[in-house]
């Protein structure tokens, strides 16, 4: 006990001086009088402390303490402090840091236990992307609860005989009413545990931990975000014991642009709480890091020298590659390089070039289905220059429904002029037909080209020419406000939430080049 002395609240010590005592001697003799006493004022007001006392009761590894543990261990107690005293929740919190960093034993394990011997009655709906790891994080925080260590310190606390499975288990207090009697059991909080494929019917919270709802062994693919997305933002927000106080928190690696934290972040990002901790600050990451101010706990620009020290983050490279290692060790789902584009290389201009410049122009369209759906439609202005380089001096972009997006497409070729042809995709299938057959009899008087992708060649392969004009600074932008969403679709581009842009100019820029070799031959 003797490594907790300086641990120990000055109001536990008696302020009345002893003969021939020292501060030290008495702090041993309360340590050994009422030890009990004292680890429970140290829990009571630090998780971090709670965490590494019973480490050994939740993990069979030796504790390998990082200021992480610490500050994370902070966050989650505001949080729990903030529901407790039924606040307006000013935030949801959002973690993201790289694996194996004890996300799941500090935030589904511990916290949810440490609450319980502050706040007995609070309630827990705990879940991931599967319910095999949900529930055993459910049982190791249950077993937890149930062991003699936690017994001896806590023996107040106690889980219910008949709600006991791991999956739904209640907490009980134990209030001793007369002395020498058995005590009253009185009902408290619980922990229910789901994943996102799960139901959650029937239940409330007072706090939602969403723990890794997307498998990052596994390739993220459109439905799984749309799953991961629906179940943290549509379902888990109606599971709330009061929707005023109730607060989530969400900690997993990045894996897309559009995951669970992305998705967060973009919907109420002035009501989240965002901590993301790369595992280095090498170029690119350090301005990921938040809250900033905790750059300072890096160590050699490491996140942790002892888990994740050189060697192991250049084996990491090794086996989860370029995008890979820069999601869940970099918290960033694009390389900060960039991956297929290079969108830093992109010439931006403020003043319109000269059409005396253009060798050709084009406007392309990529055409969304519905106004409901999730894609854009977009049509990107692009002019081959006479020196060789590219120019895109506007992009229209929308949700719109088949008339006014027709109606659009027809108004935007009436201000380009007949020197700029329009291309139009034309999507596999009869309906694909019928919509590029559709546009052109609307574009009636002026240049079409239907664009018919030949083979099997995916949208990325196609773009392949045009990333490689983009990457040698060849793409020159007019500043303007679409610019920014412009960039962004390139930078995350192909696992972006949107490729509509991309795919337009790549389209426009493919017809421009092959209209330029088709000229040459003749």
């Amino acid at each position: 006990m003797e490594s907790v002395a300086t641990d120990i609240p000055r109001t536990m010590i008696r302020k009345k001086q002893e003969p021939g005592k020292t501060e030290k001697m008495r702090v041993a003799k309360l340590l050994v009088s009422e030890p009990v006493l004292v680890r429970r004022k140290i829990n009571d007001r630090s998780l971090y402390e709670f965490i590494k006392y019973f480490w050994d009761e939740m993990a069979v590894d030796e504790f390998r303490d990082n200021w992480h543990i610490r500050e994370i261990s902070k966050e989650l107690e505001r949080v729990a402090e903030n529901v407790a005293a039924g606040k307006p929740k000013p935030y949801d919190l959002v973690i993201n840091l790289p694996p194996g960093m004890t996300k799941t034993i500090m935030v589904n394990v511990a916290f949810p236990a440490w609450c319980w011997t502050k706040w007995y009655w609070m309630k827990f709906i705990c879940g991931g992307h599967s319910d095999r790891l949900a529930l055993e994080a459910a049982e190791n925080c249950r077993d937890l609860v149930m062991s003699e260590k936690f017994q001896m310190v806590y023996p107040e606390i106690t889980i219910k005989d008949t709600k006991s499975a791991v999956s739904n288990f209640r907490v009980m207090k134990k209030i001793q009413v007369y002395p020498g009697h058995a005590p009253r059991l009185k009902q408290g909080g619980g922990r229910y545990t789901t994943s996102v494929a799960g139901t959650t019917i029937g239940f409330h919270a007072h706090i939602q931990i969403a723990d890794d709802p997307l498998n990052p062994k596994k390739e993220v693919t459109e439905v799984s975000l749309r799953e991961a997305n629906y179940w943290v933002g549509k379902v888990l927000s109606t599971r709330k014991t009061n929707k005023k106080v109730t607060m989530m928190v969400l900690v997993m690696q990045r894996l897309h642009e559009n995951d669970p934290s992305g998705y967060l972040l973009e919907r109420k990002r002035d009501k989240i709480r965002h901590i993301c901790l790369p595992a280095e600050l090498a170029e690119g990451y350090e301005k990921l890091v938040k809250p900033v101010e905790w750059k300072r706990f890096y160590r050699n620009g490491l996140l942790d020298p002892v888990r994740l020290d050189r060697s192991v983050l250049e084996e990491s490279f090794k086996d989860l590659g370029d995008y890979g290692y820069s999601g869940q060790m970099g918290q960033n789902p694009v390389p900060p390089s960039g991956g297929m584009f290079k969108p830093d290389r992109f010439q931006i201009v403020t003043v319109p070039l000269n059409p005396s410049k253009y060798e050709c122009s084009a406007r392309s369209w990529d055409k969304a289905g519905t106004a409901a759906g999730g894609a854009y439609t977009v049509g990107t202005r692009i002019h081959k220059l006479k020196n060789g380089k590219w120019y895109i001096d506007d992009v229209k972009r929308g949700q719109w429904g088949t008339d006014d997006r027709e109606d659009i497409i027809r108004e935007t070729a009436e201000v380009d002029g007949d020197t700029v042809e329009v291309v139009i995709e034309q999507e596999p299938g009869s309906g694909g037909k019928e919509s590029a057959e559709h546009t052109v009899r609307n574009l009636s008087g002026f240049a079409v080209e239907v664009d018919k992708p030949q083979g099997e060649k995916s949208k990325e392969t196609r773009a392949v020419p045009y990333s490689s004009q983009v990457n040698h600074g060849n793409v020159i932008l007019l500043k303007a406000e679409w610019n920014e969403q412009f960039i962004r679709e390139h930078r995350f581009f192909p696992r972006g939430k949107y490729k509509d842009q991309v795919d337009s100019a790549a389209q426009g820029f493919n017809h421009l080049a092959d209209k330029r070799v088709a000229r040459r031959l003749t």
